[in-house]
């Protein structure tokens, strides 16, 4: 069995290129090869700056013959329909075969293909990807026709075994497929041929070029800890800055290098991040001072001087780089000391969303909501509602204007200087968290209180008009949002009503989208208190419409029927989240829907706790043999109440008990119930559920001795309402009716 070589040779290909591209270049040819008939036993694919290569091992040295039967329209069917028939299969009538079937007689076309060889295959599969390649954006160059990511030089392409080696022949727009390649661009030595994939490594290697973009970062990262190490330092780790260096270079050669005495007092973050967006450098830290003291830069070449005229080079555009970067931050800080006012009232004509208002406007609810949550968190209001104005002051900054990858950041550096605690100077950093499931959750007070005001102010917001995630699309990841305050609030154990948060924050939405100035005030005067005291609308509503005219008590009316709606719609979104979150946690969709039906269900620790005491005790046989026996009573009791029109839910009476089991049952659910209900009072579940794991035993026996129906009619209602006892604790804890199984 033959391997194949493919190697497309071009100019440069930008580095956040080359991994996607070497992975449709293998799909491509790959499944084009399968289909056609030829089958291999292993492929792999490779990039540099300059080429992408494919390498197949194991292929067919041609695909199979084929054999294949195919009905056809029936006998006498229109002519249109047996030509194009024939067409389909590539024969004429009179290669077709009559049989005779349970719908009469019909044509089968029996066609059979002989297999081809694989280089003409190949050819075809080849020049199919290079023309019809996916890249996010390509060129023409020259008269052809043919669009590639960067000038496309040559085609390498051959088969070999132990016989020897071919070319597979092909031409893509006058660019004719050979068996050579080039090395590097500036120490190669011109063009060589090669005639499998190990003398293409090894001769590559040879014209320094390291072909594995893995090498080429393991070369990188090893080089550049240990001229790091030499001096009593270490690298800041990147490894995406480290994944795209390797893409920019063949053969890697290390270079370290200083940065002036000017710029070492920068914020370590500033150094760092301005040497990455800007020239590619790594950061290397001075462990002992935790500063940014050098630089590590990889050039594409050795050179006679060991580097020193490209480094050279590179400090003096550093220099200029960094010297912005200290106006920047000299700028700032002035602003900053002087209290930072232009930025506050900058963000008053920056538009947050075109049907959300300002960013100074968006503060303004934020800061309202964090001194109303602060509370719940154990944060000072007064605290939370100034920290959540500071927060985004840096977005102003001349810092944050270059580098919006630092926001937060800039604003704890400069909260200081602005005369704001450690506090407010945290939350301005931590704010923003969580950004993903891996990042970090915040958890000081304050800054939960702001991070949980600005993720519920941006849901609230998009809620409000009516601009939801879809299934596909989620443009201002509302998801995300919503898993952050999840979050937020389980991780820091908080106790928040998220129902009247987004009772209130949906309110202020409102406010800032009205353009009547005295339903503005009215609202803002009066169902803030009162959302902020009780958490509902409709006390404040009802006061304002008796003071109000029609046309102002009409808006309000309006207030009053839209804005719940949207509070349950929000809500129900967070518990499908929630469910998502706790699936990675191991706890089944049915036990969260059981708790879901409960009271409080949007206060998500209380949720979790129970959800997690459910899944706990469910797994347990007691648990299930419960839930069984649950089920049974409910349904027996569900079939009766539909059968006689009546709710059994009340009058079971020890006296009318027949049997030792049914007695028994009697006092079991007395003693259950007088330990559930406070141990539910007080949240302690597992409590709670060991006391109904109490009750497996007594139910069990008691479906055993006992007929529920029985010819007593008197008899018959207290057992049925015996097992609507059993049903109303059960469902005290949870609603098992939810559970499967």
């Amino acid at each position: 069995m033959p391997d194949l070589l493919i190697e497309l040779f071009s100019e440069e290909i930008p580095a956040r290129m080359q991994t996607r591209a070497s992975e449709d270049l293998k799909k491509l040819v790959t499944d084009g090869l399968v289909e056609a008939g030829l089958t291999y036993a292993g492929a792999h694919a490779l990039s540099t700056p300059r080429r992408l290569t494919l390498a197949i091992d194991g292929l067919l040295a041609q695909s199979p013959d084929t054999r294949e039967e195919r009905k056809g329209p029936k006998v006498g069917a229109p002519d249109k329909a047996i030509e194009g028939f024939l067409r389909g299969a590539g024969l004429t009538r009179d290669q077709l075969e009559e049989r005779e079937t349970p719908k009469g007689p019909v044509y089968f076309a029996l066609i059979e293909k002989k297999g081809r060889p694989a280089a003409d295959i190949i050819a075809e599969v080849l020049e199919n990807t290079i023309r019809n390649f996916p890249w996010p954006k390509s060129m023409r160059w020259g008269t052809g026709s043919l669009k590639w990511v960067r000038p496309l030089h040559s085609i390498l392409c051959i088969l070999s075994d132990e016989a020897g080696h071919e070319v597979v022949p092909l031409d893509v727009d006058g660019i004719a497929s050979g068996n050579s390649t080039e090395g590097h661009r500036f120490m190669g030595s011109g063009r060589f041929s090669v005639t499998s994939f190990e003398d293409y490594e090894t001769k590559l290697k040879a014209n320094k070029v390291v072909l594995n973009p893995q090498d080429r970062a393991d070369h990188i990262w090893e080089d550049a800890k240990n001229a790091a190490f030499a001096q009593g330092l270490e690298i800041v780790e990147d490894m995406g800055l480290l994944k795209e260096v390797a893409g920019l270079v063949e053969w890697p050669v290390v270079l370290m290098g200083d940065i002036a005495d000017d710029f070492i007092a920068l914020p370590p973050e500033v150094l760092q991040t301005s040497m990455r967006e800007h020239q590619k450098f790594f950061s290397v830290r001075n462990p002992k001072t935790d500063r940014i003291e050098k630089f590590v830069t990889v050039a594409n070449r050795e050179t006679a001087d060991n580097g020193a005229t490209i480094l050279a080079g590179n400090q003096k555009v550093l220099f200029a780089r960094l010297a912005d970067a200290k106006f920047f931050w000299e700028n700032d800080l002035r602003v900053a000391e002087a209290g930072a006012a232009p930025w506050l009232s900058s963000l008053e004509n920056v538009t947050f969303h075109n049907k959300l208002g300002t960013q100074g406007a968006r503060i303004e609810r934020i800061a309202a909501l964090a001194a109303a949550v602060a509370p719940a968190v154990g944060a000072d209001a007064a605290v939370a509602g100034a920290a959540a104005r500071w927060a985004k002051a840096d977005l102003s900054s001349e810092m944050v204007y270059e580098f919006p990858e630092l926001q937060g950041l800039m604003g704890k550096y400069y909260a200081g200087p602005a005369g704001h605690s450690l506090d407010v100077a945290n939350a301005a950093l931590e704010h923003y968290s969580p950004l993903g499931p891996s990042d970090d959750v915040p958890s000081a007070p304050v800054s939960v209180a702001v991070a949980l005001a600005d993720k519920l102010d941006t849901l609230t917001g998009f809620w409000a008009i009516d601009e939801k995630p879809t299934g596909s699309k989620d443009p201002f990841a509302l998801r995300r949002a919503a898993l952050g305050v999840i979050r937020l609030v389980l991780e820091n154990g908080l106790r928040v009503e998220l129902d009247k948060l987004f009772d209130a924050q949906l309110l202020r939405h409102e406010i800032s989208l009205t353009d009547d100035a005295a339903l503005r005030v009215a609202l803002m005067k009066d169902l803030d208190r009162e959302i902020a005291d009780h958490g509902v609308f409709g006390a404040a509503i009802r006061t304002l419409l008796d003071h109000f005219d029609g046309d102002l008590s009409k808006q309000l009316e309006a207030v009053k029927t839209s804005l719940p709606d949207a509070s349950d719609d929000l809500l129900s979104f967070f518990h499908d989240r929630l469910k998502v979150y706790l699936k990675d946690q191991g706890i089944r969709h049915d036990v969260i829907d059981a708790c879901l039906a409960m009271p409080k269900n949007d206060d998500l620790t209380l949720l979790v706790n129970r959800a997690t005491a459910l899944a706990a005790f469910l797994k347990t046989d007691d648990g299930e043999n419960l839930l069984q026996g649950f089920k049974r009573a409910n349904n027996i009791l569900a079939q009766a109440e539909e059968k006689d029109g009546v709710e059994y839910s009340y009058g079971a009476d020890v006296k009318f008990a027949e049997d030792d089991s049914e007695k028994a049952l009697f006092a079991a659910l007395d003693t259950a119930e007088t330990a559930i209900k406070p141990a539910m009072e007080t949240e302690d579940f597992a409590t709670a559920m060991t006391a109904m794991a109490s009750l497996r035993a007594p139910i069990d026996a008691f479906f055993e001795a006992v007929q529920i129906n029985s010819d007593n009619e008197i008899i018959r209602r207290n057992r049925l309402n015996l097992l609507s006892r059993i049903r109303q604790i059960c469902l005290s804890v949870a609603d098992l009716n939810k559970v499967e199984g």
